[in-house]
């Protein structure tokens, strides 16, 4: 297909296979699991599309749909670790269900855009804040752990408790914030919650 051709993302949106494929696809994210890289296409100062990530079993980086695909042959789920107000932008369905297609199961953010938070428990993402003062680099978060989620969703004090593969152990504010909200996550997400009340 000629370059010309492309178009954008937005215009293929009824098109799963490639919608997924441009999850995370974006010049302004930075994907600290791997190398920055300038594109010749971008002024010299802007990174790449962060279309890579780092398939950790191997240590090799791939591209994000690849790695996803090795990840669910293995019934792995994943997660992100992000910075503030994780969803900013475009409040587009696929910002939610792009990720929840990839095998993301949980979000890790200082914080989240009201919006696109209440998106992800729709796609059944559960949405973790972490605590005032707690950052990815204060936790000295790399990415390269293995995470283990501990929740409950009728804990009055919301906390959910995050457990590595290395022993450290602490805890983040789970954002389910309503009612609803906690029945779409008990009903794995918006879709299975609706039809399951229209078959009642």
């Amino acid at each position: 297909i000629a370059p010309r051709d492309y178009n954008s993302f937005g215009s293929r949106r009824g098109n799963d296979a490639v919608m997924v494929r441009g999850t995370y696809n974006h010049v302004r994210l930075n994907n600290k699991l791997v190398s920055k890289r300038v594109s010749s296409l971008l002024p010299s100062s802007s990174p790449s599309p962060a279309t890579t990530t780092l398939y950790l079993p191997a240590n090799t980086e791939m591209d994000i749909f690849d790695v996803s695909e090795h990840y669910r042959t293995t019934k792995t789920p994943l997660i992100v670790l992000a910075g503030k107000n994780y969803g900013c932008g475009p409040t587009r369905d696929w910002v939610a269900k792009g990720p929840w297609m990839l095998g993301i199961r949980a979000i890790l953010a200082e914080s989240f855009e009201p919006q696109h938070r209440s998106n992800l428990i729709g796609m059944n993402i559960l949405p973790l804040q972490f605590k005032d003062g707690d950052t990815c680099a204060s936790l000295n978060l790399t990415g390269k752990e293995i995470y283990s989620i501990e929740y409950n969703l009728y804990d009055s004090e919301k906390l959910a408790i995050i457990k590595l593969d290395n022993g450290k152990t602490f805890s983040m504010v789970t954002r389910v914030d309503t009612e609803i909200e906690r029945l779409y996550m008990l009903h794995s997400g918006l879709l299975p919650y609706v039809l399951r009340q229209a078959l009642s």
